[in-house]
């Protein structure tokens, strides 16, 4: 072996799914020495302030290492699985699949390509607010996988870099999400713990959406004109020639004929379908029943209420189940609409849903660190010394100190929902007892829930992005540094700011 393999090897870093898994093994071994704890929950499963208590140590060993990320695919009593997003992820491969059997969707790529021509950069700021706007309305997150696939041959064909295919989905939508203005699984679940309004502290979040996405897309938008003006300048850039094979699009010169543009329209409308069926209208809004009122009434009709199924669900309530069953039935009415031949669709999706399998397995081992962490007992723990650890303090420092105190624990618990449910009843009390408003603690957990889920290991929403891009977590790390101090420290001075004007 010549010298500089050998260097090279040394100098190569672990994949994620290395990470992940020495991530899991470190964590078994801090369930042998962190205290385990727990507190006591209502009926909702809410924990109860002032009620942790030490319990017996629930040390997690190499039968364990090994089953987490088995569990974090199905799924425990204290844990959600992932096998309903792993699955989503599939079907959204099988039907991506699909479609490329048309070339419709090549061929739309190659004329959006031609039609900025000179103007690239721009199709930046436009698609981060599109995908922030989904972040900071109804959280999308793990809803955002289902994009990389349509944005990365875009972004490579106008001749940026996978790491700026990437920022447009995720950070885009993460710093939505880090703001999450009415967010109803963030702000929504965390003010109802509360007993305050999701309006409470709206003023505030309005101005972390605008300060945070001007940070992010300025970020983005000056990694992206150096790519462009010298690709050497590119962290990835000895990946180039084989993303853009591996991402290729047709020639511009191109032409769609009509069949293709119904695939396009209903490849469209498939998305759009997703984004009105998650978004969960009635606690946005309880007097905005539009789709419920739609549902209940082509339920209530005689042949078609019967032909639709009696089990079918109202736009606003849907989840993976639901978005995974309108994929899988796009792609047969995409196959059916451009008579593609049956063992065309079948072959198209089944190679489709392979090319994105690795992603729907690292989602279930990120997920499997939550397992190790919950089974171990040591979250309540953590978060028992942040209560006592924050208790006496000026409201200023309190609030700052709150949100730092919250980055470590938004990695235990990546979910923000599950996040705010086990902690708000116990920080919201105590910073009131300190001075702080309680839609100001609200702020610095979804603040600091936010920043964490951009980089965070444990999140399947990231390292399931970086699988689909080929972008290793390390690099991702390299790129995102600076943002995420920069995102810190403004976060810091804002949430001061907000005790003192808000």
């Amino acid at each position: 072996m010549s010298e500089n393999k050998i260097k090279d090897r040394l100098l190569s870093l672990p994949s994620s799914f290395t990470i992940l898994f020495i991530i899991i093994v470190i964590m078994s071994i801090l369930t042998w020495f962190v205290p385990a704890g727990t507190y006591e929950v209502n009926e909702a499963g809410e924990i109860i302030a002032g009620t942790f208590a030490y319990t017996d140590q629930q040390p997690q060993g190499l039968w364990d290492v090994f089953m987490a990320p088995v569990k974090g695919m199905l799924g425990t009593d204290t844990t959600p699985g992932a096998i309903e997003v792993s699955l989503f992820i599939l079907v959204v491969g099988g039907f991506l699949g699909v479609v490329d059997k048309t070339g419709a969707l090549d061929t739309a790529i190659a004329q959006v390509v031609s039609a900025n021509k000179g103007r690239e950069k721009m199709l930046i700021p436009i698609l981060m607010f599109i995908f922030a706007l989904g972040g900071t309305t109804y959280g999308m997150a793990e809803e955002t996988l289902a994009f990389y696939p349509l944005i990365i041959p875009v972004m490579i064909a106008v001749g940026f870099d996978m790491l700026v295919a990437v920022s447009v989905v995720l950070l885009g939508a993460g710093v939505g999400v880090l703001a999450s203005t009415v967010n109803p699984f963030a702000t929504g679940v965390a003010s109802q713990a509360l007993g305050i309004s999701p309006g409470n502290g709206i003023v505030l979040r309005l101005v972390f959406f605008v300060v945070m996405y001007v940070i992010a897309v300025a970020y983005v938008y000056r990694y992206a004109t150096k790519v462009q003006k010298d690709r050497e300048n590119s962290m990835v850039a000895e990946d180039y020639e084989e993303n853009k094979k591996k991402f290729k699009t047709k020639d511009t010169h191109d032409k769609m004929n009509t069949r293709q543009k119904i695939v396009i329209f209903l490849f469209g409308l498939t998305f759009l379908l997703m984004v009105l069926g998650l978004i969960p209208w009635t606690l946005l809004n309880e007097d905005w029943t539009l789709f419920e009122n739609l549902n209940t009434w082509l339920m209530g009709l005689p042949l078609i209420g019967t032909v639709l199924g009696q089990q079918m669900v109202p736009l606003g309530d849907w989840y993976f189940v639901e978005i995974t069953m309108l994929f899988l039935a796009m792609a047969i009415i995409i196959g059916i609409v451009y008579r593609v031949p049956e063992e065309d669709i079948v072959s198209g999706f089944v190679n489709g849903a392979k090319d994105l399998l690795s992603v729907a397995l690292i989602v279930a081992l990120a997920r499997g660190i939550q397992v190790i962490m919950n089974e171990g007992m040591i979250t309540a723990t953590i978060l028992h010394f942040g209560e006592e650890t924050l208790s006496g303090l000026s409201p200023v420092v309190f609030s700052v100190l709150t949100y730092i105190f919250y980055i470590p624990l938004s990695f235990l618990i990546p979910s923000t929902s599950g996040l705010a449910s086990a902690t708000m009843g116990i920080m919201g009390p105590l910073g009131t007892f300190v001075g702080v408003a309680e839609h100001i603690v609200v702020t610095a957990f979804q603040s600091a829930s936010g920043i964490v889920n951009l980089i965070t290991p444990t999140s399947g929403v990231v390292m399931g992005a970086l699988a689909i891009a080929g972008v290793e977590l390390t690099t991702w790390w390299k790129f995102t540094a600076k943002l995420i101090g920069i995102i810190f420290v403004v976060t810091c001075i804002l949430m001061a700011l907000g005790v003192l004007f808000f």
